[in-house]
């Protein structure tokens, strides 16, 4: 009996064996080498004449660079008669350098911002500000008093720290418009780095959620010819931005307007919580502030994505001003004396995203603008003109695609990039009527698809109340089999300042979406509710609650597809994201435990508690109670049922580590297995160590959701599209 015994034991020990190997596929380093294909870096290269950046002259024409099969091939364009030159170098069409790329108000290298005329560089140095004769290179130093934590011209917080100063130069060359930013009673953040020896000190400024001192600025305005500060008289200002967290990321301040004769400044001042806008009018010569209009959300105040909307009119004693107290982003005219409501400019259940220009003149706007063609996916930006007075509303770019614009200098043309995810790129010239001026180029993606890539498939599905539509994108194997059962992965970035599908523009690869989809998965990205760029209600729809994450718009998403494709495993879900997408990740673990069941949380800002002011409260409210302590996902953390990976950069000064220890402290006391990955010295975005991030990411889930087995230490291997170097 025992020998019996023994053999039954054995041969159930067999068969549980087989049965586990029987579970999913064995990966091979061939499988990953075929998903690495799908990579930006192979199949960009493939890609020929896709987009142009026109780079304009001084005499009106403008250059670009296209990429063909065998090199580089320079253009240049005559937009007055639509003529075009071309060589293979851009020395053979006559052209050193370009005179100005494009326009903008901030010119000058490096951290410096050079005068309108030119002749003048304002720079920092040792917290005050300096301005270098360009000419001569002499150096004047225009402010004496500042003083650490106390400068001028700077914004050296967290992740946004940088030496570029923050100003505006009046239009004559001899003014700046700029700020003392106070710091000095703000609580300080710090980070260790990880070598041999003893330890670095990483330390810096950056208020959290609920503090009593955040970063201020005294507005200040600079003579530059005989050095002489003004201070405007005013209060301190939260260092707030009307358009986004990330105000000085770029070196600019774009909510500040000289008037012509630079004897005027108009600016805004935002609250901390960004529920309050004061338009603001100030004397130059005197600091004397003048109240023009206030405008108080119930929420958070919006000016517009990645841009300010509002504009000073001086000359017709005017202003223009955005909002969305209608429901809609929207733009109207205000008396700029009275500040009286003169009449609204657009209206219409569609949503205005970024004034282009504006021409005074004339009295025409130019701006992009989403959802008002009907039967056009809402995400698509399009580009129009419209009067003052509201009249004459004038669709610019009429392709049924996502219009990537780049205007003239002069206002007169510009170059208009159409595409779609799923169709490559077409490059017109277009005058400001709309008339087409030129046939450019047109994107050529046939090497790419004798490879056997595939585009994403663009998918309309509902949100949670079952009416709303939601925009998105799914990707298959490319030798997707029907009758096959695939798990899917949702790639997540909740916002609400922006999407997790990103741009509407063709790109032959999105992250590493398709990749991971060669593996034998569906991926799907949607932008749920409390994305931006629809209706105020939609954005504002998880005001106050971060957590909320979009999280039951992804679950409706994923149960419409897989009820229309039966290939989907609606038992095998996972999902991934970075940073916003990382807390949604540990959120969806942790809240619905019984649907997501594998995990992939990368640099969460798990308890916004410990995450930057300016963020948490815009988007969640101030600190009051409990408001932000029942978001944090390390109190959920005992409810995990899947398998969970964290990875976090050990320097990331945008979302601390700590964010991420806080969960896993939670997690080993809950006595829950989980998986860790912190990335030495890496900061935000882990650097050199990403790619080794996405192939581990890749592991994790054909491990855990496949029930597959991947090849060992497969390397991930970048390179240069040999184009570039011709």
């Amino acid at each position: 009996m025992k020998r019996i015994s023994i053999s039954l034991i054995a041969l159930f020990f067999v068969s549980s064996v087989s049965g586990v190997f029987a579970q999913g596929p064995v990966l091979t380093a061939a499988d990953y080498a075929r998903a690495e294909k799908m990579l930006s870096f192979n199949t960009a290269p493939l890609v020929d004449r896709a987009s142009v950046r026109p780079t304009f002259l001084a005499d009106g024409r403008f250059w670009y660079r296209v990429l063909t099969p065998t090199g580089s091939e320079y253009v240049v364009i005559n937009p007055a008669d639509g003529s075009r030159k071309f060589a293979a170098k851009l020395a053979d069409l006559g052209i050193t350098a370009p005179a100005f790329s494009g326009g903008g108000r901030f010119g000058g290298g490096g951290n410096a911002i050079t005068s309108p005329d030119g002749t003048k560089a304002a720079f920092i140095k040792d917290f005050n500000l300096w301005v270098r004769d360009v000419a001569s290179g002499k150096e004047t130093q225009l402010t004496t008093d500042g003083i650490k934590n106390f400068g001028y011209a700077t914004d050296n917080a967290g992740w946004k720290k940088s030496d570029r100063a923050i100003l505006v130069w009046s239009p004559d060359s001899k003014k700046i418009a700029t700020f003392q930013q106070d710091e000095r009673n703000v609580s300080d953040t710090y980070l260790v780095s990880t070598n041999v020896g003893a330890p670095k000190l990483s330390q810096w400024k950056s208020a959290l959620p609920g503090d009593p001192n955040i970063a201020m600025i005294s507005r200040v305005i600079i003579e530059v010819d005989s050095p002489k500060v003004i201070r405007l008289q005013m209060p301190p200002d939260p260092h707030r931005s009307t358009q986004c967290d990330d105000i000085s990321c770029d070196g600019s301040w774009d909510d500040v307007y000289w008037n012509t004769d630079g004897t005027s400044l108009a600016f805004v001042s935002t609250s901390r919580d960004h529920k309050k806008e004061n338009l603001r009018v100030a004397d130059a010569a005197t600091g004397k502030v003048r109240d023009v209009y206030e405008e108080i959300s119930p929420t958070q105040f919006e000016s517009g994505q990645g841009t300010v909307n509002w504009r000073y009119l001086p000359a017709t004693n005017e202003f223009i001003w955005f909002t969305e107290r209608d429901g809609w982003g929207h733009l109207y005219l205000y008396d700029l004396t009275t500040g009286k409501l003169k009449n609204q400019i657009t209206s219409g259940n569609w949503a205005v995203w970024r004034v282009s220009d504006v021409d005074e003149k004339n009295r025409t706007i130019y701006f992009e603008a989403g959802g008002r063609e009907k039967g056009n996916d809402p995400y698509f930006s399009h580009t129009y003109s419209v009067g003052f007075d509201g009249k004459n509303l004038t669709l610019l770019t009429p392709e049924n695609a996502n219009h990537d614009v780049t205007w003239s200098p002069d206002g007169k043309y510009f170059v208009d990039n159409y595409s779609t995810p799923n169709t490559p790129a077409v490059s017109v010239l277009r005058d400001s009527k709309g008339k087409l001026v030129a046939n450019l180029e047109k994107a050529d993606v046939s090497r790419l698809a004798a490879t056997g890539w595939k585009p994403p498939t663009p998918i309309v599905v509902k949100a949670r109340d079952g009416e709303t539509d939601l925009y998105g994108l799914m990707f298959t194997p490319t030798n997707v089999d029907p009758s096959k059962k695939y798990p899917i992965i949702d790639y997540i970035y909740p916002g609400p300042q922006g999407g997790g599908v990103g741009s509407r523009s063709f790109a032959p690869s999105r992250n590493d979406h398709q990749a991971l989809a060669e593996l034998g998965f569906v991926v799907m990205v949607v932008d749920g509710m409390c994305n931006p760029l629809r209706s105020k209600a939609f954005h504002d729809s998880c005001y106050g609650n971060m957590a909320d994450n979009t999280l039951e718009d992804q679950i409706a998403a994923i149960k419409q597809l897989a009820a229309k494709y039966p290939y989907i495993d609606i038992n095998r879900v996972g999902i991934w994201g970075h940073s916003g997408g990382g807390f949604a990740t540990a959120a969806a673990m942790f809240r619905y435990p019984d649907f997501f069941k594998v995990g992939i949380s990368e640099s969460g800002n798990h308890d916004n508690r410990n995450y930057e002011d300016d963020w948490g409260e815009r988007y969640i409210g101030l600190l009051s109670g409990d408001n932000y302590e029942k978001q944090a996902n390390q109190n959920y953390a005992q409810n995990l049922k899947g398998h969970l990976l964290l990875a976090h950069g050990t320097m990331d000064d945008n979302v601390p580590p700590n964010n991420t220890l806080l969960v896993v402290d939670a997690l080993i006391k809950a006595n829950k297995d989980f998986d860790l990955i912190m990335i030495p010295n890496a900061r935000h975005g882990y650097g050199a160590a990403s790619l080794y991030m996405m192939r581990r990411r890749w592991d994790y889930f054909v491990k855990n959701l496949m029930g597959g087995e991947p090849p060992k230490e497969y390397e991930i291997k970048p390179k240069q599209d040999p184009r570039m170097a011709m």
